[in-house]
């Protein structure tokens, strides 16, 4: 209809070829829980996770036949999403996913993006905010407010989300205490034999 609002994108493709690239994209989500795509990919496919999580949280046979049909892995997947996904997001309103702009992936420079499960072992956000939490935290101004609303929105609905980051933090701070050692010669690095393909010798390698 001319002039009307854009329900959703069409992504260049016809509808069962769509839903087969949106159901192939959700599949790696749930598997990885965090995947790279172009832009307009990740937003569609962002509205389909949501959904599923939505069901997943209903715990119904009609939630289960719906995202069991959405998966392309449904035996691996639908126990995690009605049992771990489930709990993580049992308090959560919603925005249980999470769209991140990155540098474009490809040579024709499409607008690309990581599409990510919030309050996940690969939370972007939440591992940026320790570093930063880090770095703030080591200056005399200490930590800004803007920081305080993020360390905020990223454990607010974690599950032990505060006693995680501060665990984070402090393994950050010990790995730059110890890189710091390390360029003073205070730690000496370790050195592992390593075998050299082309010529069938053992080199030295630092870790």
């Amino acid at each position: 209809m001319a002039g009307g609002a854009l329900k959703y994108r069409h992504l260049g493709r016809k509808s069962s070829h769509r839903q087969a690239l949106l159901r192939n994209l959700v599949t790696s989500l749930f598997e990885h829980e965090s995947i790279s795509t172009t832009w307009p990919k990740a937003k569609e496919a962002q509205r389909m996770a949501e959904k599923l999580i939505t069901l997943g949280k209903r715990n119904t046979e009609a939630a289960k036949n719906k995202a069991q049909a959405a998966f392309y892995k449904p035996v691996e997947l639908m126990p995690k999403l009605f049992n771990e996904l489930r709990e993580r997001y049992l308090n959560r309103p919603g925005g249980y996913t999470r769209v991140l702009r990155i540098e474009p992936l490809k040579e024709d420079q499409a607008p690309s993006a990581i599409l990510e499960l919030v309050d996940g072992p690969r939370d972007m956000r939440f591992a940026m905010t320790a570093k930063t939490l880090v770095r703030e935290r080591a200056t005399e101004d200490g930590v800004r407010d803007l920081t305080t609303k993020n360390i905020l929105k990223v454990t607010r609905f974690r599950p032990g989300g505060e006693e995680e980051l501060e665990k984070t933090v402090r393994a950050l701070e010990s790995r730059e205490r110890d890189e710091e050692r390390r360029e003073q010669g205070l730690i000496k690095r370790k050195v592992y034999p390593v075998k050299d393909e082309k010529t069938g010798k053992y080199i030295r390698m630092n870790k």
